[in-house]
C-alpha cells in the first residue's frame, strides 16, 4: 500500500450568524479557496451570551461554522477580507495549523 504524506497547512473555522453565508462564502471564493464545509444549528456560549442552536424560522436565524483547509498565503488576505465586517458584526475566525494527506485537494 502507497505510504500517505503529510503536508502541513491552516485551517479556519469561521463562526458567524447564518444570514451572512453568502458574504463570507463569496470571500472564501474569491480569495482562491478550492473547498469548505459549513455546519448549520450551532450551540455554545460566548460574549453575547448562550446561543441555542436550533431552527427558529430559517437558515438566516443560526449560526453556522465554515470550515476550509487553505494554504498558509491565503491567511492574512481572508482575515483583512473579515476585518471590516467584524467591525460591525459578531463571529470569530480560528487559524490552526493542520497536516493534510491530498494537497492537491487545496491547492493548485
Amino acid at each position: 500500500m502507497k505510504e500517505l504524506n503529510l503536508t502541513p497547512i491552516k485551517k479556519l473555522e469561521i463562526i458567524i450568524d447564518g444570514e451572512h453565508r453568502a458574504f463570507a462564502t463569496d470571500l472564501l471564493d474569491r480569495a482562491g479557496v478550492k473547498g469548505y464545509t459549513i455546519i448549520n444549528n450551532l450551540s455554545g456560549k460566548g460574549s453575547h451570551g448562550f446561543h441555542a442552536g436550533h431552527l427558529m424560522f430559517n437558515e438566516d436565524d443560526v449560526l453556522i461554522m465554515i470550515i476550509a483547509a487553505v494554504p498558509e498565503e491565503l491567511v492574512e488576505p481572508i482575515l483583512e477580507g473579515f476585518s471590516p465586517f467584524f467591525n460591525s458584526h459578531s463571529g470569530v475566525v480560528f487559524v490552526s495549523d493542520i497536516q493534510v494527506t491530498r494537497l492537491v485537494k487545496f491547492r493548485d
